[in-house]
């Protein structure tokens, strides 16, 4: 793999310019959804800037990598108090579910800013989320950097010998299975964001339902993939990574429980 571009005296992060190339990607696709947006928007009084898009993915996606960092050195943290510095600074380890956590409380404080519904605010991040994943996972692929899965005998198997963790032997590349799966997810939020699906279909999809679908997606293709990857056990035999993944599929499940009943309260209500 390669874990280093060296341009001259220059030795750049693999990983880190595949983060920097996700948050691109993200911004772009946040904005286009923005732009089909716009007349929805506008009829409820929000004006948005032209790049509103690439600011809020620049903000969001820092408090993303911070949370991310905190939450991978706080699952060792014998390790962290150790050398508090040098862990926190590290160039490798990211934590799915930290950056999550930090990405929402970043869009929380946005949406409040920007004067937006939270659940509308966080449909319309989805897509760009779940895209933004799958292309900063291949940073994952380059560097090598441990994410990989178990040995396998599949002719796809890949060895990472000069990875940041390296091996030798034939793995699964669970980074590359998570960039295929991650992209169809964001392709299916997208679809469901489409006007005109919005607009003839479930009462879910005005605000919320597509946040949902992807608490519970992205919760399951986590908790998958977690059973190949060579993350250890803890909790009841599952990786913290999948006890994360458990608690997203709840909260989607419940997200959508939720506007599944509120949906119906006007059909149900007296007089109606």
């Amino acid at each position: 793999m390669l874990p280093f571009l060296h341009l001259g005296p220059l030795a750049i992060p693999t990983f880190g310019l595949m983060v920097a190339v996700a948050l691109m990607v993200s911004a772009c696709i946040l904005q286009a959804d923005l732009n089909r947006r716009r007349p929805e928007l506008t009829r409820m009084g929000y004006k948005f800037h032209p790049d509103e898009g690439f600011v809020i993915i620049g903000i969001a996606g820092i408090a993303g990598i911070a949370g991310a960092r905190l939450y991978h050195v706080l699952e060792s943290p014998g390790e962290f108090f150790a050398a508090p510095w040098g862990q926190l600074f590290s160039r490798f380890g990211f934590a799915w579910f930290g950056g999550l956590i930090g990405g929402i409380l970043a869009l929380l404080f946005l949406a409040r800013r920007l004067r937006l519904p939270w659940l509308l605010f966080f449909d319309i991040c989805s897509p760009a989320a779940a895209a933004g994943y799958a292309v900063g996972r291949i940073g994952c692929l380059l560097s090598g950097d441990g994410d990989y899965g178990i040995p396998t005998t599949l002719p796809w198997g890949m060895s990472f010998p000069n990875g940041v963790v390296p091996t030798s032997q034939r793995v699964h590349p669970t980074p590359l299975y998570e960039f295929f799966i991650f992209l169809g997810i964001a392709w299916v939020l997208w679809r469901l964001g489409a006007p005109q699906l919005r607009e003839s279909s479930s009462p879910m999809l005005t605000g919320g339902g597509i946040f949902a679908a992807y608490l519970v997606l992205t919760g399951i293709a986590r908790f998958l993939i977690e059973f190949i990857r060579i993350n250890p056990r803890s909790f009841f035999g599952l990786t913290n990574a999948q006890a994360a993944s458990l608690v997203s599929i709840l909260l989607g499940a419940i997200l959508l429980l939720a506007l599944k009943w509120r949906s119906r309260i006007p059909q149900n209500a007296p007089g109606q």
